[in-house]
């Protein structure tokens, strides 16, 4: 068995709000090896970019954090804030969602290159230039040289995120997290920015999580999937073996809301009925019951635990997976 770069053990996140604690991450346990792709899926608050910024150690300052983060070898829970600083853009890289707030608007590109180049490599100003237009030549960036004297607002939106995908890859970090990193462009440029990720992720043999809404998203760009819901892993599966027979509903539920090309026009889009749990509030069972279409009794009672499927590594969170329950009254 290969030593994972990154295992995530029985992190919880807390923040403290008005209307009493949130759980934005609840006790989750995942892992990922070298040079292999994790996809993170989930709707909006399920907790996923939390999760990414506790590995990252960029959590609020009032939000409490429990379990272990282990990255090669070291306990990142337990680092100093100049060590993690250390690691951050050399070894830890992440791109955000929108690359307008992620850059900084009174920089150059240029210098915003090439001070993550300098302070990471301790290269000369000569050096890092020169590194400089060689990422943004790899990143699909016309005209490099003249595009280091550029503000970030004289780029274009796809440009932008290529250039934050530069910046990330300056230091050849072994992990790279793609927060939603194709949420704020359009439909034929964020097909151009995932090929991007998923070519630079093979050259560089680095392991990368890309945290999405979207299962197509990860389809056929991720290793394994871990659908998030309510803060909590619901169901974790090598690709492959998630998309040929899911057993979650959620699973299912998401899978099911993404527009299909066959679809006749004007057909309503389809969606997850009911909204997400109140994370202040957590319920006693399955948090997804209440817009679980297989739901009995049990699920408001009790709450799920992660358990094998068919497959040792195929893990789901439910008293009645999807194929065992059809046509079945619970």
């Amino acid at each position: 068995m290969t030593t994972p770069l990154l295992t995530i053990e029985d992190v919880a996140v807390e923040l403290p709000t008005p209307r009493g604690n949130l759980r934005a991450v609840d006790h989750v346990d995942l892992s990922l090896e070298a040079g292999r792709t994790l996809g993170i899926v989930g709707e909006s608050g399920c907790g996923k970019t939390m999760l990414s910024r506790a590995v990252l150690q960029l959590l609020p300052k009032k939000a409490k954090l429990t379990g272990r983060v282990t990255f090669d070898g070291v306990d990142l829970v337990r680092l100093d804030s100049e060590r993690l600083r250390q690691l951050r853009g050399r070894d830890l890289a992440v791109v955000f969602q929108d690359p307008m707030t992620s850059l900084n608007p009174v920089l150059t590109i240029g210098t915003q290159l090439m001070e993550t180049i300098q302070e990471h490599l301790e290269l000369d100003v000569a050096a890092a230039r020169a590194r400089s237009i060689e990422l943004l030549a790899a990143v699909g960036i016309p005209a490099p040289e003249q595009r280091l004297a550029q503000y970030p607002h004289q780029c274009s939106g796809g440009m932008r995120q290529r250039i934050a995908i530069a910046i990330a890859l300056s230091c050849e970090p072994k992990l790279l997290i793609a927060d939603e990193p194709t949420t704020a462009l359009d439909v034929t440029i964020q097909a151009q920015i995932l090929d991007l990720l998923a070519r630079e992720q093979r050259r560089r043999h680095m392991a990368m999580i890309i945290i999405t809404h979207d299962l197509g998203v990860v389809a056929g760009r991720a290793d394994e999937v871990a659908v998030m819901y309510a803060g909590r892993v619901v169901e974790r599966a090598p690709t492959p073996a998630l998309f040929k027979r899911m057993h979650m509903p959620y699973t299912e539920a998401l899978l099911a809301a993404i527009p299909k090309l066959e679809t006749a026009p004007h057909t309503p889009l389809p969606a997850i009925s009911g909204r997400p749990p109140d994370p202040t509030r957590p319920l006693k069972g399955c948090s997804f019951a209440p817009r679980c279409r297989y739901a009995g009794a049990r699920c408001h009672e009790a709450k799920p635990e992660l358990k094998a499927a068919e497959m040792p590594d195929h893990l789901y969170a439910c008293f009645h997976p999807i194929q065992i329950t059809e046509g079945v009254d619970a």
